[in-house]
């Protein structure tokens, strides 16, 4: 049995970089072609979670990528066999990211016998044509076959990832996407809008004006149909991405959104601990290596100060839809934040940007849509 480090509370993010192919709007550190290095790269991530997780009490654990599923059904099992010796939280939720087109009944088997509890599934639209666009390696046929087999090897919880203002995506399109996904009836689902990230190959099209995207008009639309469609189906918005049936809230992104301590393992994984932001390197080859010599993997680590955390704290709360609680703020930061933030506050709730209530302030749906400018006011002065 480990010894629990000051009882101290955390959860983990395993970074897991590899794709059968990159999507043309991926801006993460994920990278195709790259398969001869899975077995290394498996055995250096057991290293570094048994070296830097062990001795925590974990509350939750995110696999992400790229594209977990993508690994070898032995590789699924080993990382979850590793993991399977930290100190886990009881019931604690336990996610993993699955593509369609890299699922089979093994791996969903090694997956649910590992302790996951939990998958995302990446879908983005039900129009195949929509999927070819954007470099998606799946048809929506698979999508359903693999969606299907997860509930009958026996997951019930599970995300579905959609996005819309994609290139040539008509209004109609996404409402389609919106009614077919909430029919099938997944107990979460994360609806993003498509930011053109600089170094994606959608950013090279947009500069070469090659890249035909919806109008503001439609994909403010899109954004309104959501939330009426969702709502109608029973999905609970709590984040301004996210929607959830009851009791079924992403308790791993809420460690984000909150601001609380997380560890992340793996080439590129960024974590928050102790008052610490740190980075490991991008590199795979590089991160493998260090490992085996037992060198540092860490790339960078920045002191927060106290101006970072309460910014920090603002702009990821106010994500979520029940907004921040003063109570919380005053406890945090040993001051009320109508002394740095009144005047703010005040008049973004006369402008219908904010509203105040039972003690907690929070973006109103006008807000949410001018979300980024209401935020950015929230930078202090250093």
């Amino acid at each position: 049995m480990n010894i629990i480090k000051e009882n101290k509370e955390i959860s983990l993010y395993v970074h897991v970089p590899f794709c059968k192919q990159k999507c043309f709007y991926c801006d993460f550190p994920s990278y195709a072609a790259l398969e001869s290095l899975m077995e290394d790269y498996v055995e250096a991530l057991c290293t570094e979670i048994e070296e830097k997780a062990s001795g925590y009490l974990i509350k939750s654990i995110f696999i992400g990528g790229g594209t977990p599923s993508y690994l070898e059904t032995h590789q699924i099992r080993k990382v979850l066999n590793c993991i399977s010796r930290l100190n886990l939280m009881e019931n604690m939720e336990f996610s993993m990211e699955c593509n369609p087109g890299t699922l089979e009944g093994e791996k969903l088997i090694a997956m649910f016998e590992g302790g996951v509890n939990r998958i995302s599934m990446g879908l983005q639209a039900v129009q195949d044509g929509l999927l070819k666009d954007i470099g998606r390696i799946h048809t929506f046929k698979q999508f359903e076959k693999n969606f299907k087999l997860a509930r009958k090897i026996g997951f019930k919880n599970i995300n579905i990832d959609l996005m819309f203002g994609l290139p040539h995506q008509k209004v109609s399109q996404w409402r389609e996407t919106l009614e077919t996904i909430a029919k099938i009836n997944p107990e979460h689902i994360s609806a993003y809008s498509l930011i053109i990230e600089e170094g994606t190959c959608f950013y090279k099209m947009w500069n070469e004006d090659k890249l035909i995207l919806p109008s503001e008009d439609d994909e403010r639309e899109m954004y309104e149909i959501t939330k009426g469609v969702l709502k109608e189906y029973g999905y609970n918005q709590y984040e301004i991405s996210n929607y959830s049936k009851e009791g079924y809230e992403c308790e791993h992104n809420k460690v984000y959104w909150r601001c609380m301590p997380y560890l992340g393992v793996g080439s590129s994984s960024s974590s928050f601990m102790d008052n610490y932001r740190f980075k490991n390197i991008n590199n795979i080859k590089k991160y493998i290596e260090n490992i085996s010599l037992k060198s540092s993997v860490e790339e960078e680590r920045r002191q927060n100060s106290k101006e970072d955390n309460i910014e920090e704290f603002m702009f990821m709360g106010l994500r979520l839809l029940e907004g921040i609680d003063k109570n919380e703020f005053k406890a945090r930061f040993g001051i009320n934040i109508t002394s740095i933030y009144k005047d703010i506050i005040d008049k973004n709730i006369l402008c219908c940007l904010m509203g105040e209530k039972n003690n907690k302030v929070f973006l109103t749906e006008k807000g949410i849509e001018l979300s980024n400018k209401v935020m950015s006011e929230f930078i202090l002065d250093k």
